[in-house]
């Protein structure tokens, strides 16, 4: 299936806009994002991969992201155990443990493949406790959110054929029925 990658690249940016207008992070915070080429240009997850769909996914991640100083970490596919593209920068700041494993688009997904190709020092880590995130083609980002995850569902429910779902986190509510609390976003 041939894909429009302007247009993807314009999905992209707009719901992480459109998350970060509503649930705005810290400079400095972790925005995951897990993503299918294969889905986006209409295939099976794991499938079909296209280096091209991931490269402007990406690009237009980092575009958003690198403007507001927010960390990008860019899940891998499930042959790396999900484990996560990032900065140097962003690992030695979380205390990340990098290990060595280089993805490529059969090992680790388009995706992830340009993330390690784009950021100026990529490392690959296992986990992050990310704020916030998007999760396209159903590639299930949850392990890489701090407790607690809010579940988002964008207003643009799709990037090119795939489903997108997001989420943002807030502190924990503990104390029970005595507690006060301070609502933060």
């Amino acid at each position: 299936m041939q894909v429009d990658l302007a247009k993807i690249s314009l999905e992209v940016e707009n719901v992480i806009t459109k998350l970060l207008d509503e649930h705005p992070l810290k400079k400095g915070s972790i925005f995951v994002i897990g993503c299918s080429s294969s889905e986006v240009c209409g295939g099976k997850i794991g499938k079909d991969s296209s280096e091209e769909t991931g490269k402007a996914i990406f690009q237009a991640a980092w575009k958003v992201l690198s403007k507001k100083g927010i960390y990008l970490a860019c899940q891998c596919c499930e042959h790396l155990n999900r484990a996560l593209v990032v900065e140097e920068e962003c690992a030695e700041k979380y205390f990340l443990e990098p290990v060595c494993v280089v993805p490529w688009v059969h090992g680790g997904g388009s995706f992830a493949t340009a993330a390690y190709a784009g950021f100026e020092n990529p490392v690959v880590v296992e986990h992050v406790k990310a704020s916030a995130g998007i999760d396209i083609g159903s590639t299930l980002i949850g392990m890489h959110l701090k407790d607690v995850a809010v579940p988002v569902h964008p207003e643009q429910k799709f990037i090119g054929s795939a489903y997108v779902t997001a989420a943002y986190s807030r502190p924990k509510l503990i104390g029970g029925e005595r507690a006060r609390y301070e609502i933060t976003k």
